[in-house]
């Protein structure tokens, strides 16, 4: 990503637009995760427009992950407090991120599931077609006999 016209190239400085751009996040999501501060608040320039560092940039894309996968705002506003409190909160965050963690292995052992039943209604059509085909490769046979010598 190239840095946006906020700062000098090579600053780390980005637009909404490029932070937008590269996380997946609104326009209007950013604004919000500010406002309720799930994001620290954003550096402004001498024109008063919000310009993004690399830190904001790695911390939406920490969000990022949480949120795909499935982690709720609350939780994530829980970790962003922790994270802000200092390093003695360290084990609270690790059972937070574990708990997590099981809720993701239990969502993906969900998914498994629904695969399986996606690939036996997947086998369940190929099965009706190749029926098909050979009823109506017997009916062509007995419509049109072989010449006999």
């Amino acid at each position: 990503m190239t840095t946006g016209t906020a700062g000098r190239a090579g600053t780390g400085y980005y637009t909404p637009g490029q932070v937008a751009q590269a996380t997946g996040f609104s326009l209007d999501t950013l604004r919000y995760y500010e406002r309720i501060g799930l994001l620290n608040p954003v550096e402004r320039n001498a024109a008063g427009r919000r310009r993004f560092t690399d830190e904001d940039l790695g911390w939406l894309n920490w969000i990022r992950c949480l949120r795909d996968t499935g982690m709720p705002i609350a939780e994530m506003l829980r970790f962003a407090e922790l994270t802000r409190e200092g390093d003695h909160t360290i084990p609270d965050r690790i059972a937070l991120l574990e708990a997590h963690d099981r809720n993701v292995e239990a969502m993906i052992a969900d998914l498994r599931e629904k695969q399986e039943a996606i690939k036996r209604k997947i086998a369940h059509y190929r099965d009706l077609l190749d029926l098909a085909e050979a009823t109506a490769d017997d009916a062509a046979a007995e419509a049109d006999p072989a010449p006999q010598a």
